[in-house]
Formats: C-alpha cells, sequence, structure tokens
C-alpha cells in the first residue's frame, strides 16, 4: 500500500467505508458534510489512487442509480498481539474481517528477538496459506507500557529484555510494511470497539485480566494514551499499603493480588496445603496450575476455587470503582485470559462497583465480559494500523 489519503476529506470516507463496508456515494454523503460535487471530486480521486474501487449499482433512490464503492480487496492488514504467555497473529481485510488466524504458546520473558522470530513464522505462515501476498501494514501489542509515537516499550515490568527494544523499526524492515506499536489491551478496546459489546459506544473503559492487568481508555471514540503513554496502567494501583511485593518493584499493588499469575500462585499454595482437595489434585497431576484449573475448580464447586476468584473479583472490583467515579464511562469491559472464571468473577467485581460508585454513575452502567476474546488483540491491531494508514500523509 503506496497510497495514502490526501486529506481529511478522504480519511473519512475511507474509514467510513473500513467501519460500515461498501457504500453508495449517495449514502456517503449522507455522513460526511461535503457538498455532492465535493464528494465526487474527492471519491474519484480515491479511485485513481487505487485505495477503493467500484462495487456494482447501488440500490435505487430515486433518479439515476449511484455505483457503490468499496475498499480495495486486495489490502491486507496484519494484527500481532503478544501476550505474557502467547502470541495471537491475524491476517485481516481493509473492512478488518479476520481472514486467518494462529495462536501459539511463546514466553515473552524470553526476549525480543525470538518473540519477533516467532511473529515472523507465523506471518509466513499465514501469507503461505494464500490469504496474502504481502502485508499493507501491522498492528503490533504488546503486554507493557509503550512510548506511542516512537513504538517502544518501556520499562515493562513482566517483560525483562524489552526495554527501549525499537519494536516498529525492527519489524516494519523484517515484515516490509509499515508497523504501529501499542499497549495490548488498548488494542483490546479497539477491537471490541469495532466489532465487539462497545461498538455503539463513545466513552468505555476495557479491563483485561491475564498475567496482569490493564485498562484501555476510549473517551469520545479514541483511545486515551496520556502524555506518554502509560494511561491505564490500573495493574499497579496500590490496594494493600505495604503488601505483597509486585513485580514493578513497589508492594501492595493490585496485579500481586489478582492476576493469572497471582491466581496461579494462591491455588498452588492452596494445594500444598491440602486446602482444596479439587486444587491438590490437579497439581499433583500437573506440577502446576494456571486460571484455567482454577475456573475448572470453581466449576466443580470447589469453596477454595470460588474465594479465590472471589476475592480477586473484590479487589479488582475496588479499582475499577474508583475508576468509574472519575471517568464515569457508558460501559466496563472485563476481556483477557482470566475470564474464564466467567460470571463468578463479573459478580464480584459488580458488586463493588455499584456498592461504592455513585448512583449517578452506575445508574446505567453495563459491567460485560468481552464478545470477541482472543480476537479483540488483533483485530485491534488491524484497526491500529488502518487508522495511521487511513489519515492523511
Amino acid at each position: 500500500m503506496t497510497a495514502r489519503p490526501a486529506n481529511a476529506h478522504q480519511a473519512r470516507l475511507l474509514r467510513l467505508l473500513r467501519d460500515g463496508g461498501p457504500n453508495s456515494r449517495a449514502q456517503l454523503g449522507d455522513q460526511v458534510d461535503l457538498s455532492r460535487s465535493k464528494l465526487a471530486v474527492e471519491v474519484d480521486r480515491l479511485l485513481e489512487t487505487g485505495l477503493v474501487v467500484a462495487d456494482g449499482l447501488a440500490a435505487s433512490r430515486g433518479g439515476r442509480r449511484s455505483h457503490n464503492i468499496r475498499l480495495a480487496p486486495a489490502l491486507r492488514f496484519l494484527g500481532v498481539d503478544i501476550g505474557a504467555t502467547s502470541i495471537d497473529v491475524a491476517v485481516t481485510n481493509a473492512e478488518l474481517e479476520v481472514l486467518g488466524h494462529i495462536n501459539q504458546p511463546m514466553d515473552v520473558r524470553e526476549g525480543p528477538v525470538t518473540v519477533f522470530e516467532q511473529v515472523l513464522a507465523m506471518a509466513a505462515k499465514l501469507r503461505a496459506s494464500g490469504l496474502a501476498e504481502g502485508f499493507d501494514g501491522a498492528g503490533i501489542g504488546v503486554p507493557g507500557p509503550v512510548r506511542f509515537p516512537e513504538g517502544v516499550p518501556v520499562a515493562p515490568p513482566i517483560m525483562p529484555g524489552w526495554d527501549g527494544f525499537p519494536v516498529r523499526e525492527a519489524l516494519s524492515q523484517d515484515l516490509g510494511c509499515p508497523v504501529m506499536v501499542d499497549n495490548d489491551v488498548n488494542l483490546m478496546a479497539m477491537g471490541e470497539q469495532h466489532a465487539g459489546v462497545a461498538r455503539s459506544v463513545g466513552d468505555f473503559l476495557c479491563v483485561k485480566i491475564g498475567t496482569g492487568i490493564g485498562c484501555g481508555i476510549v473517551v469520545g471514540g479514541d483511545v486515551y494514551r496520556g502524555t506518554t503513554g502509560s494511561a491505564g496502567d490500573i495493574g499497579h494501583i496500590q490496594v494493600e499499603p505495604e503488601g505483597r511485593p509486585c513485580a514493578c518493584g513497589n508492594k501492595g499493588c493490585l496485579e500481586a493480588y489478582f492476576s493469572g499469575a497471582a491466581l496461579a500462585r494462591d491455588a498452588e499454595e492452596a494445594a500444598r496445603h491440602g486446602g482444596s482437595p479439587e486444587l491438590s489434585t490437579r497439581f499433583e497431576g500437573s506440577g502446576r496450575l494456571t486460571a484455567v484449573d482454577v475456573a475448572g475448580a470453581a466449576a466443580a464447586g470447589d469453596a477454595v476455587a470460588l474465594d479465590l476468584i472471589r476475592a480477586g473479583g473484590n479487589r479488582t472490583g475496588q479499582v475499577i470503582a474508583g475508576l468509574v467515579s472519575f471517568f464515569n464511562p457508558g460501559l466496563v469491559v472485563i476481556g483477557g485470559g482470566v475470564t474464564g472464571l466467567g460470571h463468578t468473577l463479573l459478580a464480584a467485581i459488580r458488586t463493588q462497583v455499584y456498592r461504592q460508585s455513585l448512583p449517578l454513575a452506575t445508574g446505567n452502567l453495563p459491567i460485560v465480559l468481552g464478545e470477541l476474546g482472543p480476537t479483540a488483540g488483533v483485530i485491534g491491531g488491524a484497526r491500529l494500523i488502518s487508522d495511521h494508514l487511513f489519515s492523511p500523509a
């Protein structure tokens, strides 16, 4: 993809076609503040660039029938969601429909070189399957703070060896296309906004509970990243003064008490001490426990597992209650690997938020699980790079 929109009007038209699919000139004219003649000029210029193509006749609205136009069918975006313990890679078309998706385990602590070798191998596999001859752009999510303009992770607590690594520059060279990099929870928020539970909401919070905890903040339809890119790092809000040590170097952080890693540690401790027959059996079988084991034990009615989930949900709910009182969102989305704990977790979070925040903030506030699961991040990655490419150069 070499062409870019020449002005804000063309950028607006490209994004409308991305989000709404093929459309007629007349229908596009209803959504943009342009005269009919100016709209025709901008559409014709986009057709000349090859970014959009004619797509048959539109339904009649009286008079001469208009032609539909759509984004070029050959456009391909790569979405990459790097988690603490796995990688998701997907290829989408210009409308951000997932054409192919691969998930593989990978420990982010192995460092950027090893992780990106795996990412490139997965991207090559998708390309070899015939889904894409090449990629017009790639959006990458990493599980830590990112200095957004440069696409560089900054002192990520669970990512040793990544501090200052030039992710955008390195992957752009290897993939041969423009690359944008962001925190993984921001991509989850963008995915849920584009194709998930937050489609019709302008202001919402998207809380990802996985190996760590983060929050995507969407204001007026746009992700809010803060001055340096660290907005939403709620896992390191203190919930216990002088409490447990956290990977960030502080004590008492939410993430030290409830995250995939903290939940596994507490479950293993309960298993070792014999407090939970269900967890003990699972621990003896594999020598380790994960959030999936806790979910399974809770589903079997194990009291200790249920208590662990409720306690974690209560702490998380306390933090979210403060965010709700401060931000007054229209929706709170809960996502990430730990959401396999399901409605026990969701009920605990809801209870705390509805109890602690003011009725004016919570009276019509849905708190829901995300719809897209592991595809949220890769769709968000494709959305991130398309936002960049569908902006004036």
